[in-house]
């Protein structure tokens, strides 16, 4: 009756939603208070002020026109201030021709698939990974071969990667912060990994273009550096969003920049916007898109992430959970107490704590939590997690 591919996926669902409906549920069994939901990345911070006068001023003025169609591409004007950040970030050169406004960066992600891959071809992720990147490539065609981590750094493991390139490769999605790790790749291993694919695109004659999702990049602490992708990677593509860092998620917005150096980047530009058409997103929101045009230097506080990162990391630790300290995002990506990540979680929900297990990012044996939540949560759950651990003494 329906898509059967459709119906088996329902059934491997993302474990994030799930968990997230599984709070809701409880919620109105115990009360929103007792229980523990760290299983959705939904920004606790609200938009800064650069947002909200913004806002006001396009729905207030009277600028004509500005709820019509534009360019399938987006408004010039956005797209050039776009093209004039980026450029002084990398140092590449750009203009508003480079620039594609998208529906979020699911949306952005679709498109350069689309654009990009032919039946069966690969796109390489590096686990862990967001789980729908699988989706995305096969959405469009494509096949995700997933190269497992290192997991003493959460990392890329080169080794692996280099033995996972084929001719089949047609791109690589990179991550940076990392969602679910919260690590920064750094510029060492980035420029690593642009060297094995430069030996790699000569050995089978092909090209290999590097995906840069990009949503945690402004969300960094202690002064971290992300390095541009731009400035390491030749046929480097940008796919961003702004629903992390101001805090606008539900108003899918974000975009796609391709480098300059790509060889005819004005044919994958008009395949772009092409796709943003017939995807079904036409074009960006009209709105946001001026929106966003005012705020590219705006942040939400990230000092209310960093705060509860380091009180729940310590605490975390303290109980005897291994984890890597996270450099950016808001998420922490700790070790299981068992090699069974879903049957943790599953004991978990016992003491109304929501995670989702690692598996769920191609990752089995550990587990993640998003504590963009509020503080006085974090605070309580951790009698439960005190709990949880003696279960497993």
């Amino acid at each position: 009756m329906f898509s059967e591919k459709i119906i088996t996926n329902l059934s491997n669902s993302s474990w994030i939603r799930l968990m997230f409906e599984e709070g809701e549920r409880l919620s109105k069994i115990y009360g929103a208070d007792n229980v523990y939901d760290y299983s959705i990345g939904n920004p606790y911070a609200e938009p800064p002020k650069e947002v909200t006068d913004s806002l006001k001023k396009h729905i207030l003025g009277e600028e004509k026109g500005i709820h019509r169609y534009m360019s399938n591409a987006g408004y010039t004007d956005v797209r050039q201030k776009v093209a004039e950040a980026l450029q002084e970030e990398s140092g590449v050169e750009l203009s508003f021709n480079n620039i594609v406004m998208t529906v979020g960066a699911a949306g952005g992600l679709n498109v350069v698939l689309k654009s990009l891959l032919n039946p069966g071809e690969e796109v390489i992720v590096f686990a862990p990974y967001f789980v729908e990147y699988s989706a995305y490539a096969d959405n469009n065609g494509g096949k995700t071969v997933v190269v497992p981590p290192d997991t003493k750094t959460f990392e890329p493991n080169l080794e692996e990667f280099d033995k996972s390139i084929t001719e089949k490769t047609k791109a690589i999605i990179i991550n940076n912060p990392n969602n679910p790790t919260g690590v920064v790749y750094s510029e060492e291993t980035l420029r690593k990994i642009d060297e094995i694919l430069d030996k790699k695109e000569k050995e089978y004659g092909t090209t290999v273009y590097v995906i840069s999702d990009e949503p945690y990049k402004e969300i960094v602490y202690e002064n971290t550096k992300v390095p541009s992708l731009l400035a390491i990677f030749r046929n480097a593509i940008i796919v961003n969003s702004f629903s992390k860092s101001l805090g606008l998620a539900g108003e899918r917005i974000g975009y796609i920049a391709a480098s300059s150096k790509i060889e005819q980047v004005d044919l994958l530009m008009n395949a772009l916007s092409y796709c943003n058409r017939v995807l079904g997103f036409v074009n960006a929101p009209a709105l946001f898109q001026k929106v966003i045009a005012d705020s590219l230097k705006a942040k939400v506080d990230i000092s209310e992430y960093e705060k509860r990162r380091d009180f729940l990391y310590e605490k975390i630790t303290s109980l005897g959970f291994e984890c890597v300290k996270p450099q950016g995002a808001f998420y922490l990506f700790p070790k299981a107490l068992i090699e069974d990540d879903v049957e943790f979680v599953k004991r978990a929900m016992k003491y109304n704590l929501l995670l989702v297990p690692g598996s769920g990012f191609g990752c089995p044996g550990y587990f993640r939590m998003s504590y963009c939540v509020k503080f006085d949560m974090i605070e309580r759950s951790i009698e439960a997690f005190e709990k949880l651990v003696e279960e497993f003494k």
